[in-house]
């Protein structure tokens, strides 16, 4: 009797134990016998991962954190190779978290074992030096954009575009039955606003947004407003933005997708919301601010023609992307006052870029990890 096959995988934060986790249950309905081992949290461990230690240990953030923390980071990965190397997986994938992953599957694809990166790093918007270490180390890269795919051929790595998770998941909802949950009025035009879900982000970006929601304001008194408050720190931070403010605005304690579905149009910070935001099929403005050094450094090392996701995603500049000193009370008003009205240009093509999206890509990333693997 032959042994079953065994794919080892990596994830460092939650998202990716929650990508790794459905693509073991696919990976199962193909080889109910496979066996997983690794590092992944609660998720993966109930889809049958032995995890090599908690995951948490690899979730850091801050440039402070993790400057502390690499002694450990380069223990683990050595170690992790060396376990690794002496049960030589079938199949080695590393889910996101490129810092620790790339190397660590640079070591193993050295020594032989098949390895595969789940999740593009923005290799295609800075720093696109990282594109050979991605070369020697990945036997496949799995994208969920198909303009990382293109990115990928370009460069000669081996690629396939497997879609997006949650785009899957995602299916638009019924704005009146959101407005309901919420006991907002149904016939209300409403704003939904989303900073972020970072300090930092909330710092820089939420006084602006609510400068912007008073001047909507000037211009359509009947407005409601909405926020979405990812956690009670943020929430506390942007009830003392909102101090000897009037605005008829609801703090929602988490909530963001019934946000998102309850309004008529949003304003956002760039991010993976935007992508909610598109699968919602809501028209939206997005903005972005980074700290000043931060952001004069990045403007020479960023490639991309744009930042906002629904404007790589179109290939074009389909939804009003406003950055640093762009993003102003006035400008992110005046972008967003007309889609109020109107937002039809951006959600028809919404609706067709969520199509592409919709591959079932756990299935999708599940084939294309077994193919030309023996015995498949």
């Amino acid at each position: 009797m032959s042994k079953p096959l065994h794919i080892a995988l990596v994830a460092g934060e939650a998202s990716g134990d929650l990508l790794g986790a459905d693509l073991m249950q696919a990976l199962k309905q193909r080889h109910p016998h496979i066996r997983f081992s690794g590092v992944g949290g609660s998720k993966m461990q109930a889809a049958g991962l032995t995890s090599a230690f908690p995951m948490e240990r690899l979730a850091v953030m801050g440039l402070t954190e993790v400057l502390g923390r690499v002694p450990e980071l380069l223990w683990r990965r050595s170690q992790l190779v060396k376990n690794l190397l002496a049960d030589k997986p079938d199949r080695f994938i590393g889910i996101d978290a490129p810092e620790f992953n790339l190397g660590l599957e640079l070591k193993l694809r050295q020594a032989g074992i098949k390895t595969a990166h789940y999740v593009s790093p923005s290799v295609w918007a800075w720093r696109r030096g990282r594109i050979k270490k991605i070369r020697a180390a990945c036997d496949l890269m799995l994208c969920l954009f198909p303009f990382e795919q293109d990115f990928y051929r370009e460069n000669g790595v081996p690629v396939r575009f497997v879609g997006h998770p949650l785009a899957d998941s995602l299916q638009p909802q019924d704005k009146a039955s959101a407005r309901t949950a919420l006991a907002l009025p149904v016939d209300t035009p409403l704003v939904t606003l989303m900073p972020g879900s970072r300090g930092g982000e909330v710092k820089r970006l939420g006084a602006l947004f609510l400068d912007a929601a008073e001047r909507l304001l000037r211009e359509k008194p009947n407005l409601h407003f909405l926020l979405p408050c990812a956690s009670a720190a943020r929430r506390a931070q942007i009830e003392r933005l909102l101090t000897n403010r009037k605005l008829p605005l609801t703090l929602l304690d988490g909530g963001a997708p019934l946000a998102l579905a309850a309004c008529d149009a949003v304003l956002i910070a760039s991010g993976t919301a935007t992508l909610e935001a598109l699968l919602q099929q809501r028209p939206m403005v997005v903005a972005y601010k980074l700290s000043a050094p931060t952001f004069r450094i990045a403007r020479h090392l960023v490639k991309s023609r744009w930042f906002a996701l629904p404007n790589l995603l179109a290939s074009r500049a389909l939804v009003p992307e406003l950055i640093q000193d762009a993003a102003t009370p006035e400008a992110l008003a005046t972008a967003l006052l007309p889609l109020l009205d109107d937002g039809s240009a951006q959600t028809g093509e919404f609706a067709l870029i969520a199509g592409s999206l919709r591959q079932n890509a756990s299935a999708q990333a599940a084939d294309a990890v077994l193919q030309g693997l023996k015995g498949d």
